[in-house]
This record gives structure tokens, C-alpha cells and sequence, in this order.
């Protein structure tokens, strides 16, 4: 299987940084009172609930669009996380607390991201996983945004902003964890996912719904 997934799209992810280290965040009296108020999980969880501000090279990604055909295929809600780089409010989105088995695409293309088996409650409101399917599907830019540094995730294949990810993760599953947007994300059943294995086979490769 991995042998396949690594031949969707059959690239590594360009000039990916590494993941940031421990999170310095300003004081709640230095930030608005938007920033205070997503702020209110202490420590490294409470970064997840800020928007991003970060550049990501689009012109290495396999998909692309217009910024009018993107709004034109998403709802606003998934442009304005996917492609604005924002954020969805913690335990109101639709797979913070899903548990059906199967596999998280991004909703900008036929790139499958996360594995259910990968997911984990985080007791932060937003779907978590300790690593994506493959490192190459996902792309990291670091994003001094907010007075702190985090580790932004996007799609390495359409450049749909994800989330982020920390070092605060199981320790027995590699200390990771993948603070992901659910508006950045579509399931895939598992009998679904493989059986669009099956058809797409190794010549598949990863194009826009």
C-alpha cells in the first residue's frame, strides 16, 4: 500500500522546514482579544486555535487554481481555512470527534493526508493525528505569526492549508501531533478508500475533484 501511496504523487515535498521547537507565545496581554479568546487551552494546544500567516510556494504544487475557481468548488468555510490559511472553532467542527474508520483526504484534491488509525483525542477540539500517511503529502512552512513560532501543515500536492504540528503527541507514537482543521479535510470510509485503490492503481496520480 505505501508503495502505491508514495507513486500518487511521486515527488517529495519541496523545501520543507523542520518542525518547529517548543512554542513561545505572548502574553493574553499582548494579543487582541480574538487571539485571547482561542486561547483558552493553556500551553502548545492553545497555538492551534490561531490563524496562519505564512507563504506557501504554489508553484510546486501538482494542483492548482484560480482564486475564483477555488471559492467557486469549496464552501466558504473550507476556503477560508484552505486556501486563507484561518481556523475553525474547537469542538464545533465535523471530525474533532469522529471515529469511523477510513482515511482524511484534503478537500482540494484526490490526496489522501491521514489514516483514522493514525487519530487520537487531543482534548483540543480539532481532529489529531500522530503523522500523516506520507511525510511527502504534507508540506511544512514555519509561521512566526502571533508572536510565536509554529510549525505550519499544508497539502503538498494543492497547497490547502492544514494546520499545525507539535511536539506534544503520544510519546509512543513518535511525540507528534497533527492539529488539523476538519474544514481542511474529507472521509473516505475504509471499504470506499480501497476500493478507490483499487481502481486508481499505481498510475493514479493526484488531481482536483
Amino acid at each position: 500500500m505505501k508503495a502505491w501511496i508514495l507513486s500518487v504523487v511521486g515527488f517529495a515535498a519541496g523545501a520543507a522546514v523542520g518542525i518547529a521547537g517548543t512554542d513561545t507565545m505572548r502574553s493574553k496581554n499582548e494579543m487582541t482579544p480574538e487571539e485571547a479568546a482561542a486561547c483558552a487551552i493553556d500551553g502548545e494546544k492553545s497555538a492551534c486555535g490561531l490563524p496562519s500567516k505564512v507563504v506557501i510556494d504554489m508553484s510546486k504544487t501538482k494542483v492548482q487554481r484560480t482564486d475564483a475557481e477555488w471559492k467557486a468548488m469549496l464552501t466558504p468555510a473550507q476556503y477560508q481555512v484552505a486556501r486563507k490559511q484561518g481556523t475553525e472553532p474547537p469542538f464545533r467542527n465535523a471530525f474533532w470527534d469522529h471515529h469511523e474508520d477510513g482515511v482524511y483526504f484534503s478537500v482540494c484534491s484526490e490526496t489522501p493526508l491521514f489514516d483514522s488509525r493514525d487519530k487520537f483525542d487531543s482534548g483540543t477540539g480539532w481532529p489529531s493525528f500522530t503523522k500523516p500517511i506520507q511525510p511527502e503529502f504534507v508540506g511544512e512552512t514555519v509561521d512566526y505569526s502571533h508572536g510565536m513560532m509554529r510549525t505550519e501543515v499544508h497539502c503538498a500536492v494543492d497547497g490547502a492549508h492544514l494546520g499545525h504540528v507539535f511536539r506534544d503527541g503520544p510519546r509512543k507514537k513518535g511525540g507528534l501531533r497533527y492539529c488539523i482543521n476538519s474544514a481542511s479535510l474529507r472521509f473516505m470510509p475504509r471499504k470506499e478508500y480501497e476500493a478507490w485503490v483499487a481502481r486508481s492503481g499505481a498510475a493514479k496520480v493526484a488531481t482536483a475533484k
